[in-house]
């Protein structure tokens, strides 16, 4: 695993800048500092790396293309890329970290798996690998986000996950993340939790980083074959929790000459009462183990998210990410819902790929920019939209072009 953040990296108490670091229970001490202590050295170990490049390669199909948009070239007036996370087995970026984190989970000796999961794509990626390692698993999930993933609710269950539905709070992805850290401190010893976003006490966030960063590795490679240099003039990704954008950006955070544009859920508008703009309108606080921005009133309690996307609906950011737009090196737009479903049904009109709305914020931050005629972008499509359908559906006489 390379490290190239050096300035940028995590320090060994867990932070970036100011946010980051573990605030758990007491019960949880020993599960989350076993895993600090183990999660580097696994990783580097040849066995953890063979059986990784092996999945990755044949059972994912990685590497993901980088395939240069014609239409969105020609229409933003530089180079665009789209690097095909939605072509992975399961259809997202998610399956690179939980085959990292099954992996970590055997070796430490862990027989059982839980995870939370909001749009259900973090779900299906682990019930996935853990029908592959044939271990026990449970995934907590929003009442409402599952009655909106149907499907990805069918797929876990189908793999011989147990799917639990959250009902306290808004019933979506922070109230199945709060279920399932009351299920990891019932179950210490045996559980291993797969957390799916780079959310977390240390080591998680820095965790999902390292194994996400094979999608900014191999951008590295495949710009390299394409323009014959290793950088973009820009990357651009969607971010809620942020693990699609952590390994987009990994391998290139010391590399000034790229410049870094995050797309957060906008909901019904920043100022509507109804959003997930955590970077736009969160203060720090603590919140499911990390101290990073979070949406909250006045007295410190989490105000509800609100987006179309399930995975985009969390009033945190990962660490990392408020870092990053903290000290200005990533800039981050707030995209709405309306925004994101016009730049969904454009790319699906025009390039015949339909995206998750996770990565249609993406695609609609594309618009809010000037690029120099010739700059190269590339753009993370972190999934399909096969989830999504029946959303799209129901908007289809109001965004069909």
């Amino acid at each position: 695993m390379t490290d190239d953040m050096q300035t940028l990296s995590i320090d060994e108490r867990g932070y970036y800048g100011e946010f980051g670091g573990a605030y758990i229970p007491e019960i949880l001490h020993k599960c989350v500092t076993d895993l600090r202590e183990s999660y580097l050295r696994i990783m580097e170990s040849e066995r953890f790396r063979a059986d990784f490049d092996a999945l990755l390669r044949d059972y994912v199909g990685r590497p993901s293309p980088l395939y240069l948009s014609r239409q969105l070239s020609e229409r933003f007036g530089a180079k665009v890329y789209l690097k095909r996370e939605d072509l992975n087995h399961t259809g997202a970026h998610k399956i690179n970290n939980t085959i990292g984190q099954i992996l970590i989970a055997r070796e430490m000796g862990k027989t059982r798996i839980i995870a939370e999961t909001g749009a259900g794509q973090h779900g299906v990626a682990t019930a996935t690998v853990c029908a592959l390692m044939q271990m026990p698993c449970t995934v907590y999930m929003g009442k409402t986000d599952v009655e909106r993933q149907q499907v990805n609710v069918k797929k876990m269950q189908m793999m011989g996950a147990t799917v639990v539905p959250v009902t306290s709070g808004n019933m979506t992805l922070k109230d199945a993340t709060n279920e399932a850290i009351r299920d990891w401190c019932s179950h210490p010893v045996d559980t291993h939790y797969i957390i799916g976003s780079t959310i977390g006490p240390h080591p998680y966030p820095d965790l999902v980083a390292r194994l996400q960063s094979v999608i900014s590795r191999e951008i590295k490679v495949q710009l390299t074959e394409k323009e014959g240099r290793d950088y973009p003039d820009w990357l651009v990704a969607c971010v809620g929790g942020g693990s699609n954008a952590a390994g987009t950006i990994y391998e290139y955070l010391n590399n000034d000459k790229v410049r870094i544009l995050l797309a957060e859920a906008g909901g019904k508008g920043v100022e509507s009462g109804e959003s997930a703009a955590t970077i736009h309108l969160g203060k720090a606080g603590v919140l499911h183990g990390c101290r990073t921005l979070l949406m909250q009133n006045e007295d410190g309690q989490i105000t509800e998210p609100y987006s179309i996307s399930a995975g985009l609906d969390y009033p945190g950011i990962g660490p990392i990410h408020a870092y990053l737009a903290q000290i200005k090196r990533a800039q981050v737009l707030a995209i709405t819902d309306d925004e994101a479903l016009r730049a969904a049904y454009e790319l699906t009109r025009r390039e015949g790929i339909i995206p998750a709305l996770e990565s249609a914020h993406a695609l609609a931050a594309l618009e809010k920019v000037s690029f120099a005629p010739g700059e190269v972008v590339v753009l993370t499509l972190s999934g399909r939209g096969d989830k999504d359908l029946e959303t799209y559906f129901r908007y289809e006489d109001q965004f069909a072009l």
